[in-house]
């Protein structure tokens, strides 16, 4: 017996797109069944394509993003290339852009205009700052936002601010992208009508900013950046271990300190010291705290540390390097990793983390080549192979 289908087979999405914030939140919808129509440039295409080469000869931006699409190649300055995109929209459910601000407009593929014409069309704009105000015209790349959204201000340590490691504003954006995506299409099965939805880079992040700017301006001030520490909770840090490893540990209470100083510590007396007895008292005095919860994990390995700290009810965690995360024991024993088709073979990639009843399994298909899917698709909106040639030829296909 077939299991349930996937919630978006029959749902069909076109994308003029590049970087990682449409092509994520693109990706999620072909994970989920719906068919992804990538529009890009003849010119070497989505430029994520080639930001390195990391991925077996593939960038690993493009490969992350880009699973169970078809590419199409065109100039969409020719306006037989913009023609195709035409013709692709006014059979799609869903189209989504994220081209520089004001571009889309110019080729009248923003949201609104497309709406206009096309009623149970969702469209979907994403730029970095959203439509007007002062910064609607800025470039928007990814670490610009996460500055302009004040992450880059609480993250790291007391001397030094950083940048998050991931694309931390592009994701945010892509999220929102897709839950948008999907809100306005249960809208469209209760009214008929789909509508535009604008996604802004900044504010997407700014959400996600929630504790450390209502701290600031609800407390006055800002949380101060404390590494792998946490501002207002102690012990809450990565210690190192005896056999060079790191374990992060975190007391989230009061009973939890006073099981950690007995159990772990070794002093239990520590548990009713008021210099250490509640988590304020803790904070104000952080130095000491963490000599004694650094001690005392020096000691041992981190096996060792991790299992005691487990017997101890203290919740704790090992500080993985990339490659330990691709071999977790627990996404291993889960089965959560997958083999994707790309133009240089095969490449691991990890299960989309929306798990869904009825043993519906996402679609996980190949990372398109450029332009790939062009001849198939121009034949399917009615041309013939006499004018696919012609469009081949003045360089407005590839």
């Amino acid at each position: 017996m077939r299991g349930l289908p996937l919630p978006l087979e029959g749902i069909t999405v076109v994308a003029v797109e590049q970087a990682v914030a449409a092509p994520f939140a693109t990706r999620q919808l072909a994970d989920l069944g719906a068919r992804v129509v990538k529009v890009e440039r003849i010119d070497g295409g989505d430029f994520a394509r080639g930001y390195d080469t990391a991925a077996g000869g593939l960038a690993s931006h493009f490969v992350w993003c880009n699973r169970g699409k078809e590419s199409i190649a065109l100039d969409l300055k020719d306006p037989r290339g913009l023609d195709v995109v035409r013709r692709l929209v006014a059979d799609a459910d869903v189209f989504v852009q994220n081209l520089a601000q004001g571009a889309a407009a110019r080729l009248g593929l923003d949201a609104a205009t497309l709406c206009a014409a096309h009623p149970r069309l969702v469209a979907v704009d994403i730029s970095g700052y959203g439509t007007g105000g002062p910064y609607a015209d800025k470039r928007a790349y990814d670490m610009l936002v996460q500055c302009e959204a004040g992450l880059v201000s609480v993250t790291g340590t007391p001397e030094q601010p950083v940048k998050a490691g991931i694309p931390a504003a592009d994701i945010a954006a892509a999220m929102y992208a897709f839950s948008g995506v999907l809100a306005a299409l249960v809208r469209r099965g209760t009214t008929g009508r789909g509508g535009p939805v604008e996604i802004s880079m900044l504010e997407a992040l700014t959400e996600w900013l929630g504790h450390p700017l209502h701290h600031t301006m609800h407390g006055g001030s800002a949380p101060v950046r404390t590494g792998l520490a946490h501002a207002v909770i102690a012990p809450y840090d990565a210690y190192p271990t005896a056999d060079g490893g790191r374990v992060l540990l975190s007391v989230q209470n009061d009973r939890e300190w006073r099981r950690l100083a007995e159990r772990v510590i070794g002093r239990p007396e520590l548990g009713a010291d008021p210099a250490f007895a509640t988590n304020a008292a803790r904070v104000a005095h952080r130095g000491r705290t963490d000599e004694l919860v650094g001690a005392a994990l020096a000691r041992l390995g981190a096996d060792e540390a991790l299992e005691l700290l487990e017997e101890a009810g203290i919740a704790c965690a090992r500080l993985r390097d990339l490659t330990e995360v691709a071999a977790h024991p627990q996404l291993a024993a889960r089965h959560r990793w997958r083999e994707v088709g790309t133009p240089v073979g095969p490449l691991r990639a990890l299960l989309p983390p929306i798990t869904l009843p009825g043993g519906a399994q996402p679609r996980m298909d190949a990372v398109p080549a450029l332009g790939e899917h062009t001849g198939a698709l121009l034949r399917a909106v009615g041309m013939t192979d006499d004018e696919i040639a012609a469009l081949r030829r003045d360089g407005v296909a590839a």
